[in-house]
């Protein structure tokens, strides 16, 4: 081989062919050793159950707030995979499904999703969608009681065996359930630490805030508020006081509508179950699948890139065998380079797949006909709405029968 046909490399001559071969090689290599390998596991925490008959008095009624879907800062792109319309559904099902779980642990009294904070109640859970693409499931969660007093805020995260999808051997409950079962476990352990005072302080704080609200020139002096926003008791009506007596009557009408609200949502987590299970269990698969894509089209996109500078070298060495060796360097290059940008479309055809299914999701809230002593009314839109209009309906009971009348609720 003549010295034309050579290039020098640290002061030794390489053929042009082998520079070529020795950068695609070194970067085949290098990419294959970044492989990873996931390890799974079926595993999950169980849900606690209260193990002893709790006396009456000491259950607290808690309210599970439809999730914050986290929209507000989520961008809708291939890489979070966030769908607006699903995630708007997914925050009324994981309500339902943490709900469920509070109640099979048979340590507090009524458990209700609850479309808003205006419901005043003992106990109120809010939870915020970080992350939920069928294969990582991460929420925020926060817990506080009538008093203002923040249980705990934390976050939550859990990542699906492919065994949860699998549907030769498919099992039982949500995916995620080992996230549902750590919440309830970590509240029944708050709770439990709760002494006999404090639980009545909290039943009877939510009553006067409940009542405060339809009626504060009547019960703004049973409670107080600390610069730090929480309540506590100044004093407390007559068990016997009248306007204490309507407002008990207002709050068991207020907590029918929000037992119809349950059916509501019952029927629409269980009508979401199969097609929520496909959309995770398809998006399970998908995730997995956009990112090995998007890591063999990196992967090529700079291992054509090498092949390519190579081939350029190898081509300006001079004579007829390097200037060939070049070509084909720089032709091999390009058709990884090109390979890369295939794999991405793979990827954003999937994406596309995704998208269409997480559309069709939205939840339709049917109108609701109430019947009251004097009139019947229609609640229309969503269920959030509906409530709003509900509250709308007690304030004005509440103030035909007391001849008062209040802006608060």
């Amino acid at each position: 081989m003549s010295f034309s046909n050579r290039i020098n490399y640290n002061g030794s001559p390489l053929s042009a062919c082998f520079v070529v071969s020795l950068l695609c090689s070194i970067a085949a290599l290098f990419f294959s050793g970044c492989t990873t390998t996931e390890v799974r596991t079926t595993a999950f925490t169980p849900l606690t159950i209260e193990d002893k008959n709790i006396a009456e008095e000491r259950l607290l009624d808690v309210g599970v707030i439809q999730f914050n879907p986290g929209l507000d800062n989520a961008e809708v792109d291939e890489d979070t995979l966030v769908f607006p319309e699903l995630r708007q559904a997914e925050s009324r099902y994981m309500a339902v499904t943490l709900a469920d779980s509070l109640q099979s642990s048979l340590g507090w009294g009524a458990v209700r999703v609850i479309p808003s904070t205006r419901t005043n109640i003992d106990v109120t859970v809010s939870g915020r969608i970080i992350q939920s693409d069928g294969e990582t499931l991460t929420v925020e969660i926060t817990v506080a009681d009538s008093r203002g007093q923040r249980w705990f805020t934390k976050e939550y995260s859990e990542n699906a065996s492919h065994y949860a999808y699998d549907r030769k051997h498919p099992t039982e409950g949500d995916a995620f359930q080992g996230i549902y079962n750590r919440v309830a476990n970590d509240m029944l352990e708050y709770r439990q630490t709760l002494s006999n005072q404090q639980i009545v302080e909290i039943r009877t704080i939510s009553e006067m805030r409940f009542a405060r609200s339809f009626s504060p020139e009547a019960f703004d002096r049973y409670l107080h508020q600390t610069e730090n926003g929480i309540f506590f008791l100044s004093a407390l009506p007559a068990e016997n006081d009248p306007m204490l007596i309507r407002v008990r009557k207002i709050r068991e009408r207020d907590y029918l509508f929000v037992d119809t609200l349950q059916e509501y949502y019952g029927t629409f987590a269980k009508t979401m179950e199969v097609p929520y299970q496909e959309w995770r269990a398809r998006s399970y698969e998908e995730v997995r699948e956009m990112r090995e894509l998007k890591r063999k089209a990196r992967n090529h996109t700079i291992m054509g890139a090498a092949a390519i500078i190579g081939g350029i070298a190898a081509a300006g060495a001079g004579g007829g065998s390097a200037q060939a060796a070049g070509q084909v360097g720089i032709g091999a290059g390009g058709y990884l380079i090109k390979s890369a940008f295939d794999r991405r479309a793979d990827a954003k055809m999937h994406l596309e797949a995704l998208q269409e299914l997480g559309d069709s999701m939205e939840a339709e809230v049917e109108p609701q006909i109430v019947e009251l002593e004097d009139r019947t009314v229609t609640l229309k839109g969503s269920v959030e709405n509906q409530y709003r209009q509900w509250r709308e309906i007690l304030k004005e009971i509440y103030e035909a029968e007391t001849g008062s009348s209040n802006n608060s609720i």
